[in-house]
């Protein structure tokens, strides 16, 4: 898992930093050609101008924007919080499993990887099911950079500002401010249920911060709406005061036995 967890976060590094290796700086609009342009970038463009002309500001269209993705995706957050709760309950059948084959021979471990997928097919578990989100998100998130950054290159669209930040350049109150939220999605999600995704806690806020210190304020502020949202899908399906209100009793029934 922690294997795992390493690898989506080094392809998300190196796909962010290549994302902008091939005309992040030039204009864009209807008549650009490519794949990326025409189905990813183009199209995040006039939808951000459609709800920046229908509600007064570009800050205002990317906040609304921002909101239309998540309920978009939220089928596949849901998604994900089943499956996590799914693979909490079948912890304890787990390290049965890696005790009673803790040998690193290779016949060992090929019956232990058998057992593990059965316990998993069996249980209804989908260890994919918790990246589905953030696969969808990433070509998403890519698009928007691109977005913003050509919508800044175009002489025609002027980004403006949200409160007193200019969304055209790096905004460090806002990257702070995206990162803390993202630890708060965090603190509220289910990786505080299993402890092989805590290091996420402090890895995925840090960044965060780190693009949102280099890249445009408009970033920052997807990063913003979408972390406040994620928090409330938190809230309402995780529901994590239940889980501190079990805890204590899971602990002293595993004491008095």
């Amino acid at each position: 898992m922690k294997r795992r967890h390493w690898m989506i976060l080094s392809l998300v590094s190196v796909v962010l930093l290549l994302s902008g290796c091939s005309e992040f700086n030039q204009p864009i609009s209807s008549e650009s050609e490519g794949f990326w342009n025409e189905f990813i970038v183009w199209p995040l463009v006039s939808v951000i101008k459609y709800f920046a002309e229908v509600l007064g500001s570009y800050a205002l269209g990317i906040i609304a924007v921002t909101i239309i993705i998540r309920l978009v995706i939220l089928p596949l957050t849901i998604k994900q919080v089943k499956s996590s709760k799914k693979m909490q309950e079948i912890q304890p059948k787990m390290k049965e499993l890696q005790q009673k084959y803790a040998s690193k021979d290779a016949v060992t471990q090929k019956k232990y990887q058998q057992e593990m997928t059965a316990l998993m097919s069996d249980s209804g578990v989908n260890p994919v099911a918790g990246c589905l989100p953030m696969l969808v998100q990433m070509p998403i998130l890519i698009g928007f950079y691109h977005a913003i950054s050509r919508m800044n290159a175009t002489p025609t669209i002027d980004l403006g500002t949200f409160l007193v930040f200019p969304l055209a350049e790096p905004s460090v109150i806002l990257a702070v401010l995206a990162g803390l939220i993202q630890f708060v999605v965090l603190m509220t999600g289910p990786a505080m249920d299993n402890p092989q995704m805590k290091i996420m806690m402090y890895i995925m806020p840090v960044m965060i911060i780190g693009f949102g210190i280099a890249l445009p304020a408009a970033l920052s502020l997807y990063w913003v709406v979408g972390n406040i949202i994620s928090v409330i899908q938190n809230l309402v399906i995780h529901k994590p005061w239940n889980r501190k209100k079990t805890e204590p009793a899971t602990n002293t029934g595993g004491a008095k036995k």
